[in-house]
């Protein structure tokens, strides 16, 4: 399977640099002698920076032995342990980027609650394809929300590209259907399925989702090439809620952070790729279609040790 986005969107170390410093500064060890009241305030102070528990547990295990042990002497020598595993947790490997199809159209199906930025997110990687020079169609499965469906169709108008929507009210499957067909019958790169917000406590909602998922799956093998879950940066361990609910539901191989400004704390980056192994691919970082960044485990690491 080929991926898109091979070289990273533009680099923005300093968008880590600014939410770190705000959320995780009171992380990095302060200068001295560290003993076990250090290590117990380091713990506190990466759970109140959204790192939560599970993540939590295996960075301050990781510092204790390395005290232990003699790796690490003083506070730079746990920066440095800390450092080596926070970049082993967010490390992306393989799946840093966006997979496509290797031929035929690829298939992005997006996911998320009610009020994440998940419409918005769906416009800003639609403008990044077509950018790219990639033939892009977005179909709107939220028929539900005429405003949200008038939003997208505006947007995809301005970005150039193809826009699909349903009858109001209509089946959001029928939707999906019949922009798969559409997207193979015109040749088109790239489809991108916006559908409705759903609270992940909604259990017909969720049947709903499971519903769509079968219909791309059953219409195009390999497809979606990407279940990207659009995530509000700023709702900190609720996030993690989310994602465990989406998953039970869809493969959600990736997630989109949005509305990561100064008030986020960075630490939920963490906390999700520990926690599930799903890795942060794109981040949100303001209103405009170009406020859309690949996710860069090193800029991140560097950020959160001000280096």
């Amino acid at each position: 399977m080929t991926r898109l986005f091979k070289k990273k969107l533009e680099r923005k170390k300093g968008i880590w640099k600014r939410v770190v410093d705000f959320a995780l500064t009171d992380v990095r060890v302060a200068a001295g002698g560290i003993d076990n009241d250090s290590l117990e305030s380091l713990e506190e102070r990466l759970i109140a920076a959204d790192f939560g528990v599970p993540a939590t547990l295996r960075l301050v295990d990781r510092a204790e032995e390395a005290l232990r042990r003699g790796k690490a002497r003083g506070s730079s020598g746990v920066n440095a342990t800390l450092r080596e595993e926070i970049a082993a947790i967010v490390d992306g490997g393989e799946d840093a980027h966006l997979r496509a199809a290797e031929s035929g159209p690829t298939v992005y199906l997006m996911v998320g609650v009610n009020g994440v930025g998940k419409t918005t997110s769906v416009a800003k990687l639609a403008n990044h394809l077509v950018r790219d020079g990639r033939s892009v169609m977005v179909a709107a499965a939220d028929t539900f929300r005429a405003g949200a469906v008038e939003q997208l169709a505006m947007w995809a108008e301005r970005i150039g590209a193809d826009f699909l929507r349903g009858q109001h009210g209509g089946d959001p499957a029928a939707v999906v259907y019949d922009a798969l067909e559409a997207a193979e019958a015109r040749g088109t790169d790239v489809l991108l399925i916006d559908t409705a917000g759903r609270l992940h406590t909604n259990q017909g909602l969720m049947k709903e989702l499971e519903k769509i998922d079968r219909v791309v799956r059953r219409r195009i093998e390999g497809a979606p090439h990407e279940t990207l879950m659009v995530l509000d940066a700023t709702v900190g361990q609720n996030a993690v809620r989310q994602l465990e609910a989406f998953r039970k539901c869809v493969d959600v191989s990736g997630i989109v952070l949005a509305k990561m400004d100064s008030s986020a704390r960075g630490g939920i980056v963490v906390a999700l790729k520990q926690e599930f192994g799903v890795p942060v691919k794109l981040v949100g970082t303001g209103e405009a279609l170009e406020d859309l960044h690949s996710f860069d485990p090193d800029a991140f690491v560097e950020g959160v040790f001000g280096t």
